[in-house]
């Protein structure tokens, strides 16, 4: 006999674990003792009794929710449940009380019944205790021992599991609640119908709860299975209702699971496992269940039924027993026996008396079912067996069904007065819910299959047609030109436009107002009751199709088969079809409103202004994606219906995602695999997502979703969400006859290359069949190799019978590795790839990357449960995914963005590994190359300063030697501040793992800088060393001449002392010596004279070539200019016929004797050679030491040279006189200015005449005062003054050259980053400029413009900031001088008297300390004597008088051109930028001239650059016409045609094979033409006609689209593109 089920509780306050199980006593036993009480005296006792049970029940319920955890009042949400946490990775048997909520809700999630089964860790205070008196070892009494075991155990109660259900639901959100019912349905488990509140005031109709859930069953009518699949909340069924009256000793939820399912536990019992003698929560709650029939023979009802089930005595329920009793089609009561006086006597006398059948169940009756009269039948439980029982009732229940026609709607217990509908209650819920249903009245009366054509007519036909025109637009035909080109994206636009005045329906304008007007909660609502009322609108005319189509597809498969080819399998294979279109036709979710709403952001965006009918701005309608995907519902991001990406809108989704939650990180998980291999179902138990996976709702296309990962897991993992992309099924019979293996292959390939890992999903053991599918996805990860993405894969087996067998599993996964291997040959095949195992091209581990899962349902469906395994499974793969996630960085999402248009733009271009472009590889290259020119300039700059150091020193014979130690030494600090810079940078960036392939490269070629820039300095240093012992003579010259002044005025002074009163005396005789010294100074040393550069040019050429005239000169072209150098050549002799006939072809064809080739080879050794005499010309340092005509000599000699070794080598022609010539002259020209302004500073510094003429005034002011009598300190001092003040001035104009060079790398924006960004701004000013002449300068001497727009940019940027900075610095470089000067004077005066020394010590001493900063030493004072200096002193005190007003006048003389002037070129600030931005690739495209854009020279692989040019705006032509090409070479290189070279013909796709300069650069095939110079082409036609002395092709003429573009459309391509 089984415990009475009845039960109360004495309550401990401080632990319920005390509380023994009080079992009520059967019967009316105490009626007796109330029959001597009055009834006042009764009804007191019996309100002090409730009112004790109350507060009793409410500290048992208090002390519940303590134990669980739960806060009552602290509702718990959804998103917070879904989140990754660190729980949710472990699998829980069995946890801590404080964890039974967690544990449940995370198996419950995985869809796992056993949920309910989660056994509590015991503490040490719940075991077993005994007590202090032990019984005696030596008895052997059992009934003693018994006795004494029962005194002293006291063990808890655990908590119940039905409490833990319920104490969950009560502190859940409305989509939490949701959420747990819907996972509870899946687990085949009751849900609660009817819940008391805690405080037991209300009863709760949760319908919101119901509102997902689907049930599909199938009815056997005369031998015809009909499928039925609907809302359950609109399903009308028998109800069968279970009561229990009194306390009995059967379980009334034992019995009810045993009609509904034997084998699962539907309804939680008293003999389940984990259940316990305390229940809190339970009494007063309705559970419902339903039965699903299969169409079986087997099936215990033929209908679906539903079951519910109160729980408590039924007396003590009145309102649920009365909503049950009215609503049930059969109510069934368990009760112990009949007996009149019982107190619920008369609700049992009510149910007999009305019409509804009422089978009655006596748990102290031994009798088989009988029939009590008609619909009323009594069964005994007492000592039966439990499945006899089961079949009478079953068949008694079948009996009154039959005979009753009344249904039960689960909606329709809302109508019920005195309870609380929890949609009714929540304001929230309710006002979405209006709303949802105000867009639904919209639908009413609507034709299904036509409604999308209606409702949303920018994804219908337009939206696929543009899709087909731009894949045609994006994959060009043979012989295709800009003309077709054009008029396809003229086409593409119109679409557009179309798009754009189609009319907004008003169901999309109310979506749009209800996102944009309502809150948080209420939108989700919105949101989640539009898709379950759009699913319940199309659900009965789609299960009408789906039958449709089943029997026209089994009608085909059957005509196959019999191998009819008859009209009749074309027409139901044409039917078929029709029912295909009308199965998509009739497919309406929220996906396809949220696809509509993105064509209307597309087709605004293109035309880029609002539809006329749209209340919002279209920029604010992406937002509404983002806020989806954050509330956790999947955005759609490759339409399958079109097989399209809608890039525009995915972008500015992604974008908006930015901005909500900021540039997070996140880990992309992909999956793949057969359609309805249950890919959705298992990532909606894994992450709780949700993926539409019901019938004919099966995902199309692709979709995303946001999985949060909570913040104690971003502490281990590396990333804040995770991104699942779900995937249309490969092989979808949806998409027979209109979808073909090529879009597998690009599904495939645009998941796996979006996907940090990729997931594929195989249903069955055997991949035999699905060999081509695995052929397609290996392929996918062979492209992702060949263009450097990475991902990772699991692959899934599901479905598997015996999981257990490790043998059998490991011949699996043997035979998946055998076929992944076959098929990887197959696949290299088909990419041109020599991989042979599938480990050859992506990391792969047999053992840990493949995963075997049970069967999904534990039974047959539909009433089998999940199979637990199949969850752990899961659970298990969860973790495995987790722990791939932990080792990688995953991605930003804006990187995401760019990575979804990379792999579309490169599929849509069909050459993927050809067309692929890694947006995010080009943007960490080029951020990799803006700071390796900061730590160039970093190394640049330290060198400068040790450079102009080492210079002065040099120049004061400080030393005598540079090794490429001392400045490795100087460089030391700032190259390991580089390094560590470096390290840092490559360690901690964003893109760190993406760049991590260059750091080798980056380091190397940083080292070769660093050594670069030593050995260049050590050159310079060592040229000057050499220098200063050849102008040694020059130096002592000019330094005899000063101290021969000093001394003569000085004794000119002794002499006129007397007559030191009369100024105009001392003037005369001052003059007239002066005079006199001038000349003789002269005659001594004669004058410096004007040069005449090309007049020495000319005479050397004349010696070499006998005689060249002035006319010739005059004439001569400039070669940098030329657009061809065939004038100047001439064919070397043919060697045989062959070459003859080649020649002779040229000349007929009309490209002369020179080929592309040839110009280019002849371009690029005029370039070279103009670079090398530049730097020639800087190393004969004229400014210091003057010019000669051999620095003519040796350049013409360096051209001679070089043109002759050009034409010894491989090379068809040779040079021409005038070709030496004007070449030799364009050069000198070009260097012209800079030779004769540094021989004007060597001779302002060297001519005696300018020189001495200059210290006019200074000399005279010395005079005076040895006539006055001066101190010889005081007049040392001023000479000294004197000495120090054109160091001065060259030191200060050095440093603030540095830092204005320094100080424009920051500011200035077109100095600031790497040489792209410095091209952009020099496009930018040749747009705004309109110079044609500019134009072509640029276009064929690039190099020479980027200096001279240097040049430009730095004397602009002086002018404009003179005031503000320039003389600023100027200013305070002359005060850290002047500070430095006085420093070293103290330090001299103590040194010297330290050391006893004179003032030659002085003189030693204050140079040395000043020998860094300035070009001055004991040798300029050599000729002054200053034996009688003894104040010290004095001589300090003067130079801190007399150095103010040298540093004044020296300021006051600095003028904005003070650079040009008064230094070297090669100290200028704008050389100093061109020095550090021009050392980059020059190398130009064969075809249209457009520059390498790596900032590396010779840098490694090949030449590229991401926007070319028309091809005839380098001059290209076509071979028969001879009109310039107004072709770009992106699109020439996916075409059929040729180009023509000396060495023969050329496919434009095979443009490598022409070798040379042609095989070193990467011409991606694709789109992306810049439309700046689309613009330039239209603009400057005619001058680029005249220019080339050849017009366009009018029969190819420039599209009409070219010529709308505007000047500013030009420049602001540039900001979008560049």
């Amino acid at each position: 006999m089984q415990k009475c089920k009845c039960k109360f509780y004495k309550v401990v306050l401080f632990s319920l674990s005390d509380s023994p199980e009080n079992t009520e006593t059967c019967g009316t036993g105490n009626q007796r003792t109330e029959d001597f009480k009055s009834n006042d005296s009764i009804k007191r006792e019996k309100d002090i009794g409730q009112q004790q049970q109350k507060t009793e029940r409410e500290n048992i319920e208090h002390l519940l929710f303590h134990r669980l955890h739960l806060p009552r009042n602290d509702k718990r949400r959804a998103g917070d449940i879904l989140q990754i946490t660190e729980h949710s990775l472990q699998s829980h048997e069995s946890c801590d009380e404080k964890e039974l909520v967690l544990s449940f809700i995370q198996k419950l999630l995985l869809i796992n019944y056993r949920a309910r089964y989660i056994n509590v860790n015991n503490n040490e205070q719940d075991h077993t205790k005994q007590g202090d008196s032990d019984l005696s070892k030596d008895s052997n009494d059992i009934f003693e021992a018994i006795s004494f075991s029962n005194e002293g155990v006291s063990q808890s109660d655990r908590i119940h599991p039905m409490d833990v259900q319920m104490a969950v639901f009560h502190c859940a959100d409305g989509f939490l609640k949701q959420l747990m019912v819907t996972k509870l349905s899946q687990c085949q488990y009751a849900l609660p119908l009817l819940v008391p509140d805690l405080d037991k005031k209300q009863i709760e109709f949760p319908l919101w709860t119901f509102r997902q859930i689907n049930k599909c069953w199938k009815k056997n009518n005369n031998d015809k299975i009909i499928s039925q699949t609907q809302p359950i909340y609109k399903a009308e069924t028998p109800m069968v209702s279970f009561f229990r009256f009194g306390c009995v000793s059967s379980s009334k939820s034992q019995l009810m699971n045993s009609l509904i399912n034997e084998k699962h536990n539907t309804f939680f019992h008293r003999n389940c496992t984990g259940s316990s003698r305390t229940r809190v929560l339970m009494d007063g709650v309705v559970e419902i269940a339903w039965f699903c029939p299969s169409g079986k023979n087997t099936d215990k009802f033929t209908d679906c039924v539903a079951f519910c089930n109160l729980h408590g005595d039924a007396g003590d329920h009145e309102k649920q027993l009365e909503i049950l009793t009215e609503m049930a089609s059969v109510n069934v009561v368990l009760l112990p026996r009949l007996d009149r006086n019982d107190r619920s006597a008369e609700k049992i006398q009510n149910l007999f008396r009305i019409t509804k059948p009422l089978i009655c169940l006596f748990t102290e009756d031994e009798s088989t079912v009988g029939k009590m009269k008609k619909g009323k039948y009594k069964i005994g439980l007492k000592d039966r067996n439990q499945s006899d029982v089961s079949e009478e009732l079953r068949g008694a229940i079948n009996d009154c069904l039959s005979d009753s026609s009344s249904t039960f709607r689960l909606e329709d217990v809302s109508k019920h007065s005195d309870i609380r509908v929890d949609e009714e209650d929540d304001e929230e819920c309710r006002r979405g819910r209006e709303a949802a249903q105000k867009m639904m009245s919209l639908l009413e009366k609507k034709c299904l299959t036509e409604i999308k054509e209606s409702f949303l007519p920018c994804q219908g036909k337009l939206w696929h047609q543009w899709s087909q025109k731009n894949k045609e637009l994006h994959r060009p035909q043979g012989e295709e030109t800009e003309m077709d080109i054009s008029r396809k994206r003229t086409e593409v636009n119109k679409i557009r436009e179309q798009q754009h005045e189609s009319d907004i329906c008003e169901f999309i304008k109310l979506f749009i107002k209800e996102m944009n007007s309502n809150e948080e909660h209420e939108k989700m609502f919105f949101l989640k009751y539009l898709g379950i009322l759009l699913d319940e609108y199309i659900s009965t005319d789609l299960s009408a199709l789906l039958q449709k189509y089943d029997e026209k597809w089994s009608r085909v498969v059957k005509l196959k088969d019999s191998h009819d080819k008859s009209e009749q399998l074309k027409t139901e294979q044409t039917e078929l079809e029709k029912i295909s279109e009308d199965l998509q036709s009739a497919s309406f979710g929220l996906e396809h409103i949220m696809r509509e709403i993105g064509q209307i952001y597309e087709s605004c965006s293109s035309v880029k202004k609002n539809k006329k009918d749209l209340q919002f701005d279209f920029s604010s309608l992406p937002s509404l994606g983002a806020e989806m995907m954050i509330s956790g519902f999947p955005l759609e991001l490759m339409d399958g219906d079109a097989a399209h990406v809608p890039l525009v809108w995915i972008s500015a989704v992604l974008d908006q995602l930015v901005q909500k939650l900021g540039d997070q990180r996140v880990f992309v998980l992909s999956v793949l695999g057969l359609q309805s291999s249950g890919k959705s179902t298992m990532l909606n138990a894994m992450f709780g997502l949700q993926f539409a996976v019901s019938a004919g709702r099966c995902t199309r296309g692709a979709f995303m979703q946001l999985v949060k990962v909570s913040d104690e897991m971003k502490t281990q993992m590396n990333f804040d969400y995770i991104l699942v992309v779900d995937t249309e099924g490969l092989r979808a019979l949806e998409l027979a006859g209109r979808s073909t293996r090529h879009h597998d292959n690009e599904l495939a390939t645009f998941v796996v290359g979006l996907g940090n890992l990729t997931m594929i999903n195989i249903f069955g053991e055997n991949p035999s069949e699905i060999q081509d599918i695995l052929q397609i996805v290996v392929q996918a990860f062979m492209r992702m190799k060949k263009v450097r993405l990475n991902p990772s894969c699991v692959f899934v087996h599901q479905n598997v019978s015996d999981v257990t067998a490790g043998e059998k599993n490991m011949e699996g996964r043997r035979r998946l590795q055998k076929t992944l291997d076959e098929m990887t040959k197959l696949a290299a095949k088909e990419e041109d790839s020599d991989a042979e195992c599938f480990s050859d091209i992506i990391r792969f581990d047999v053992q840990n990357d493949v995963k075997y899962f049970a069967q999904l349902w534990e039974g047959s469906p539909p009433m089998a449960p999940p199979n637990p395994n199949y969850c752990e499974n899961i659970q298990e793969l969860k973790k495995s995914i987790m722990s791939h996630a932990s080792k990688s960085h995953g991605m930003i999402l804006k990187d995401i963005n760019d990575r979804i248009k990379d792999l579309w733009e490169a599929l849509l271009k069909e050459r993927f590994v050809f067309s692929f472009r890694n947006s995010l590889e080009i943007s960490a290259y080029r951020k990799l190359e803006t700071k390796y020119s900061k730590w160039s300039w970093s190394l640049r700059s330290a060198m400068m300063e040790t450079e102009n150091k080492l210079h002065n020193k040099i120049e004061n014979e400080s030393i005598h030697e540079v090794e490429e130690t001392d400045l490795q030494r100087e460089l030391k600090k700032t190259s390991e501040e580089v390094e560590k810079s470096m390290s840092e940078f490559f360690e901690k960036d964003k893109d760190k793992d993406i760049m991590i392939q260059w750091k080798t490269s980056f380091e190397i070629k940083i080292q070769e800088l660093q050594e670069n820039i030593v050995r260049e300095t050590k050159r310079k240093l060592n040229e000057i060393l050499q220098q200063r012992d050849m102008k040694k003579e020059i130096d002592a010259q000019r330094t005899n001449h000063e101290n021969t002044l000093f001394q003569k005025s000085k004794e000119l002074a002794l002499k006129l002392k007397d007559k030191a009163n009369d100024e105009e005396t001392l003037k005369e005789e001052f003059d007239s010596f002066w005079e006199q010294s001038v000349k003789k100074i002269i005659s001594d040393s004669p004058k410096i004279k004007d040069i005449d550069v090309m007049k020495d040019v000319r005479k050397i050429l004349s010696d070499i070539h006998g005689s060249v005239s002035v006319d010739h000169c005059r004439e001569s072209r400039d070669i940098f200019s030329v657009q061809s150098y065939s004038d100047f050549v001439q064919l070397k002799k043919p060697s045989g016929i062959t070459e003859r006939v080649k020649n002779k072809a040229k000349e007929v064809f009309g490209y002369g004797p020179l080929s592309k080739e040839d110009e280019s080879q002849i371009r690029s050794l005029v370039t070279d050679v103009a670079q090398q005499t530049d730097i020639m010309i800087q190393s004969f340092n004229i400014s210091k030491m003057g010019y000669n005509i051999s620095c003519i000599k040796t350049l013409i000699d360096y051209i001679t040279k070089r043109l002759k070794e050009h034409q010894v080598g491989p090379v068809k022609y040779k040079f021409k006189n005038e070709f030496f010539m004007d070449l030799v002259l364009s050069i000198c020209k070009r260097a012209n200015k800079t030779i004769t302004d540094q021989h004007r500073l060597f001779r302002e510094a060297n001519d005696p005449v300018i020189y001495v003429e200059k210290k006019r005034k200074e000399y005279y002011s010395i005079f005076k005062k040895y006539l006055n009598g001066a101190a010889s300190a005081a007049i040392f001092g001023e000479i000294i003054c004197q000495k120090l003040k054109e160091p001065i001035e060259q030191s200060v104009y050095k440093k603030t050259a540095r830092e204005l060079a320094a100080e424009m790398r920051s500011n200035c924006e077109s100095m600031n980053g790497n040489r792209s960004n410095l091209e952009k701004h020099i496009l930018k000013t040749l747009a705004e400029e309109e110079d044609f002449g500019k134009y072509m300068n640029y276009i064929h001497k690039p190099r020479d413009h980027f200096m001279d727009y240097i040049r430009v940019e730095v004397s602009k940027y002086i002018n404009d900031e003179f005031s503000v900075s320039v003389l600023l610095k100027m200013k305070e470089n002359i005060k850290l001088l002047q500070q430095k000067i006085m420093t070293a004077a103290h330090e001299s005066t103590e040194h010297v008297q330290e050391n006893s020394g004179d003032a030659g010590l002085w003189l030693k001493s204050f140079t040395q300390r000043l020998s860094d900063e300035l070009i001055f030493s004991e040798k300029d004072l050599s000729g002054v004597k200053h034996d009688d200096v003894d104040d010290l002193h004095l001589l300090e005190d003067v130079i801190r008088q007399e150095l103010p007003a040298i540093m004044s006048e020296i300021n006051s003389k600095f003028k904005s051109e003070t650079f040009d002037k008064k230094l070297d070129c090669k100290f200028r600030p704008d050389e100093l930028l061109i020095d550090h931005l021009c050392q980059c690739c020059w190398v130009q495209c064969p075809f249209c001239a457009a520059i390498c854009t790596n900032t590396i020279e010779k840098h490694d692989g090949d030449h590229s650059v991401p926007f070319h040019r028309v091809d005839g705006i380098n001059g290209w032509s076509y071979i028969l016409s001879k009109n310039l090409c107004s072709e770009i070479c992106t699109n020439l290189v996916t075409s059929d045609r040729i180009f023509v070279l000396k060495d023969g013909e050329f496919p434009y796709k095979e443009y490598r094979k022409a070798g040379g300069v042609y095989a070193k650069w990467s011409i991606t095939p694709d789109r992306s033409e810049l439309p700046y110079w689309k613009w330039f082409m239209c603009r400057f036609q005619k001058d680029l006609e005249e220019h080339y002395v050849q017009p366009f092709d009018e029969s190819r003429a420039i599209p009409e689209e070219w010529r709308m573009l505007t000047n500013q459309d030009a420049i602001e391509s540039l900001d979008q593109y560049i």
